[in-house]
């Protein structure tokens, strides 16, 4: 066996968390070693998620809007799309630029990228073996290194269900990304953040989709009149929403693949060119040898960490979709500047409360700090205040008056807003001055007094505040 290798901080996978938490960590003082499996960085997210969905959902929402200019008294020849460009586009534009700038920003932080797998020995010690074929040829095969910390950023993976074996046309999220084609008929069993945003992409693009879900609605993490928003667009794109439905069995051939499901135990069966499975993601805990160290897993595979991300082996750590919460980038992305400070001697700990929540559907979701529901429940009495996107001029002029802003505030004297939601247009970009607004403790009137620029999308949030005060202006 090779000589052990001392390691000042070790980070294990170079997604959201590992990447970030490098970088933190490098300019905190500490020699930092990153070890990815995958031949490149960015993990899930920048390679097969978040990013190139979002080149989808643009690419989508062109087409559409070539084909559908009749608003502005705009006609054109039906716009086609050359899916392989699009395709070209969003790897060799998009993911390849993001990617390699993430190794820019490693390289210029001196971080030691290491390409292999790990595996715990000890609390202090780890084995780095080869990927690929030659993983287990020889026990002289491989690196062992020796750390004075570490942070478990290995990410996670899509949840395969009976009867939807991940093969050929029965393909995950990132299958979903990388089609050769737009598909004519498109089944999508899931509909989370993912399965919603990908189903309204390629509804865009040209495909009939049928989302089938198991709950009652989709999106059961956002509320019901914000997610109606969503029902309707997705109707006006042709979308079949399918809710209280189990997902029973898939059978395919070269040219498709038939799906069958049950709603009150009736069986119906649709025939699809693809159907993407979306129902959830398992964190990547299993083969890290973890039951050698003293790092302790819940009863979902997470791992259990204090608020700092420390685990029960002092000079370990985990960050992202391997801790409890949501399994977001930009959580992760907090959670590993926590741990590099934590080993650095900082006084840092996470603080989930105005953590964003947005999904990238039509129109777009985002969430902040508590709903109205989510307060009572911790027994903070409240009101509400929301403005619709309707009364803005600039969503009318963009034609998206679909929509609203709301706030959260609290029923007493202060007025203080813990929790904000949005629907509509660019809500994604709006969350990030909600988030602001919930994390630094600003009260309506506060929000009312920020003077917002005119005509602009977040004016709204300025008007929500002048409603809370009981002074609307343009309602």
């Amino acid at each position: 066996m090779a000589d052990v290798e001392k390691k000042d901080t070790v980070i294990i996978g170079a997604g959201p968390g590992g990447y970030v938490a490098a970088i933190r960590a490098s300019e905190l003082g500490q020699k930092v070693t990153l070890v990815e499996k995958a031949d490149t960085v960015g993990g899930v997210c920048l390679n097969v998620g978040c990013v190139p969905s979002k080149a989808l959902i643009q690419a989508g929402h062109r087409l559409e809007a070539a084909n559908h200019g009749d608003p502005y008294g705009i006609t054109t020849q039906p716009a086609t799309i050359d899916f392989k460009k699009t395709q070209d586009w969003k790897q060799h534009k998009v993911v390849d630029r993001m990617t390699g700038g993430v190794n820019m920003l490693l390289k210029k932080h001196h971080v030691d990228v290491v390409n292999g797998e790990a595996v715990f020995l000890s609390d202090t010690q780890l084995r780095i073996m080869p990927t690929g074929e030659k993983q287990f040829m020889s026990t002289d095969t491989g690196r062992t290194f020796e750390f004075n910390n570490l942070i478990i950023a290995s990410g996670s993976h899509p949840i395969e269900i009976p009867g939807f074996k991940f093969e050929g046309r029965v393909i995950d999220s990132t299958g979903g990304l990388n089609l050769p084609e737009i598909p004519k008929e498109f089944v999508v069993i899931g509909g989370g953040y993912v399965g919603t945003e990908l189903a309204g992409a390629y509804a865009s693009l040209g495909s009939h989709v049928t989302i089938i879900e198991g709950t009652k609605s989709i999106l059961p993490n956002f509320e019901k009149d914000m997610v109606s928003v969503v029902l309707k667009k997705l109707k006006k794109k042709g979308v079949d929403v399918i809710t209280n439905a189990m997902a029973k069995r898939s059978a395919q051939d070269e040219h498709g693949v038939a799906v069958t499901y049950a709603v009150d135990g009736k069986e119906t069966t649709l025939k699809a060119d693809y159907c993407m499975v979306t129902v959830g993601r398992r964190a990547n805990t299993d083969n890290l040898g973890l039951e050698y160290t003293k790092v302790e897993l819940d009863d979902h595979g997470l791992v259990k960490v204090d608020n700092q991300g420390r685990t029960a082996s002092e000079h370990i750590f985990a960050v992202g979709d391997i801790v409890a919460g949501p399994a977001l980038a930009h959580k992760a992305f907090y959670e590993a500047k926590t741990a590099a400070g934590a080993i650095a001697g900082k006084k840092v700990a996470n603080d989930y409360v105005s953590v964003p929540a947005v999904c990238f559907a039509d129109p777009e979701l985002a969430t902040v700090g508590y709903t109205a529901a989510e307060a009572k429940d911790k027994n903070i009495a409240v009101k509400t205040a929301k403005f619709p996107f309707a009364g803005n001029a600039r969503a009318v002029s963009l034609d998206e008056p679909e929509g609203f802003v709301r706030f959260v505030y609290t029923d007493d004297d202060n007025k203080n807003i813990v929790g904000a939601q949005v629907v509509g247009p660019e809500a994604s970009t709006m969350a990030g001055e909600l988030s602001l607004i919930v994390n630094g403790g600003m009260n309506v009137e506060d929000v009312a007094l920020t003077i917002h620029p005119h005509p602009t999308l977040n004016e709204p949030i300025q008007e929500a505040g002048d409603i809370a005060l009981g002074f609307p202006t343009h309602l």
